[in-house]
């Protein structure tokens, strides 16, 4: 450009003959003549130059690629150099610049063209499982990370979860779909096991809880093509940029759903602020998108898995490689097992037990379940001691303290048990305020436990027809009397 400027300054403005000012510069009159005429320069497209060498082997090379198409892996993919180390071993003369060339090419040729899409609002989400690392309780761990985006508005909903199995799956969508207050009409997913049995040609088989998680909320399934997840190219985008924005530094907290919680509400905050290219704030366009969302149904659906557990003799059951205790007197019996993603709810002849999930290894047993048992084994109550009274809370906790001060833990466990088969006869309430107040009239003996006892029972209420019949009970003065041999 600056010779064209020179030129054109010297002819045009300063006068000079053509002759003149192509001696000067080193260039033909013609190209002097030629740029009088344009103020920049032309490239004229040439012909291609011949290329002899790439025309003898580009067949060859195409051999290659046709022999080894399935024996490559993602790991072990073909290179510009190993096909030229084969076609030099074969006696073929070709330099690598060419044969890098002609593979560039090739790729170029069989790239995909990707479609500009336009969302709708209401009408799509995306969804994806993105694997993440956390910090539970001071430990490094692996968590899953769902992710729902919402084109149209950019909103997101994440939660972490300890695998990406297909409760976890159940699960983010009531929480998301609580969260927005809706679902779009269409959400698009890879073909991952938890939705997908099976491919039957370009038809999907739906796994059978999906199945019933999409009758409930209504909503189309979408499936990307197989390995090709740019199909779902904004989830793909969201989750790389919420692991870098929100979940770098390593997150910290004491469980898995509160290191969730924290960050969403940064995710949410970020949302609020963002705006899009075309200058339209994401909170505007939500304004949008809502109502045109799916309603919700009255209830939500139930994100569990059922399955039937055996009890054991040992009154255990074990759920996903957890164990946990149950009432003994469902031992070995059969039991239904509402696996949820938090907690675990146990039914047996009518009756129900909640307990929280546990890892898979882990072990929860509650020695509650276990009274009547503890009630006829004192050495059993004296090894579980610690653990049993921690459970029932106070003032359980401060009658073995002073039991085992007073009698030793053998003794103490012996009168301990006694207490246990009045909490199995009266219930806890009643044990617990006949034992408050022998503690504070300071005994801790099974005298004056009974005397409080008797008093905290005659405080319940009566049935009016029952009133007018007076029973006669028994108390402890009179078994000294017998003991005493003064019996008549």
């Amino acid at each position: 450009m600056d010779k064209v400027h020179v030129i054109r300054h010297k002819v045009l403005v300063e006068g000079q003959s053509i002759r003149s000012v192509a001696r000067q510069l080193g260039v033909s009159r013609n190209t002097v003549d030629k740029y009088i005429k344009v103020s920049e320069p032309i490239r004229m497209a040439g012909q291609p130059k011949p290329r002899p060498v790439m025309g003898k082997v580009a067949p060859q090379i195409d051999e290659l690629l046709e022999q080894w198409e399935g024996r490559l892996t993602a790991k072990q993919r073909l290179t510009g150099s190993r096909v030229h180390r084969q076609l030099v071993e074969e006696n073929h003369q070709v330099g690598i610049t060419t044969v890098r060339e002609y593979l560039r090419e090739k790729r170029r040729q069989k790239a995909e063209v990707y479609v500009p899409l336009v969302h709708r609002p209401g009408e799509e989400g995306q969804v994806d499982f993105f694997e993440v690392t956390v910090e539970e309780s001071g430990e490094l761990r692996k968590a899953w990370k769902l992710v729902f985006h919402l084109p149209y508005s950019g909103r997101d909903f994440i939660r972490l979860y300890d695998s990406c199995e297909q409760l976890a799956f159940l699960d983010g969508h009531v929480r998301a779909a609580a969260r927005f207050g809706g679902l779009p009409r269409r959400l698009v997913y890879d073909n991952l096991a938890a939705a997908v049995k099976r491919r039957v040609g370009l038809a999907p088989e739906l796994t059978e809880r999906f199945r019933a998680l999409v009758s409930h909320y209504l909503f189309e399934p979408c499936f990307a093509r197989p390995g090709e997840g740019h199909d779902k190219g904004g989830v793909e985008a969201r989750g790389k940029a919420i692991r870098l924005q929100h979940l770098t530094p390593v997150p910290r907290g004491e469980s898995l759903g509160g290191i969730s919680a924290a960050v969403l509400a940064e995710v949410e905050e970020t949302w609020r602020a963002r705006v899009q290219r075309d200058g339209r704030r994401c909170r505007e366009l939500w304004q949008e998108e809502f109502p045109k969302l799916l309603p919700l149904p009255e209830r939500a659906f139930e994100a569990q898995r059922v399955t039937l557990v055996s009890v054991s003799s040992k009154a255990t059951v074990q759920v996903e490689g957890a164990i946990y205790s149950v009432p003994s007197g469902w031992s070995r019996l059969e039991a239904t097992a509402y696996v949820g993603i938090e907690d675990i709810r146990l039914v047996c002849r009518g009756e129900i037990e909640v307990v929280p999930r546990q890892r898979r290894g882990g072990r929860r047993i509650q020695y509650r379940h276990y009274l009547s048992e503890l009630a006829k084994k004192p050495q059993a109550v004296r090894q579980v001691a610690p653990e049993l009274v921690a459970e029932l809370g106070e003032p359980y906790g401060k009658l073995w303290s002073l039991l085992a001060g007073s009698y030793g833990h053998k003794e103490g466990a012996r009168v301990l048990a006694r207490v246990l088969g009045a909490v199995v006869d009266y219930g806890s309430a009643a044990v617990s305020v006949a034992l408050e107040a022998a503690l504070q009239a300071g005994r801790c003996d099974l005298l004056a436990l009974g005397g409080h006892l008797q008093q905290a029972t005659l405080q319940v209420e009566v049935p009016l027809a029952l009133q007018g019949y007076q029973i006669e009970a028994g108390s402890p003065a009179d078994y000294d009397v017998l003991l005493a041999g003064d019996a008549r």
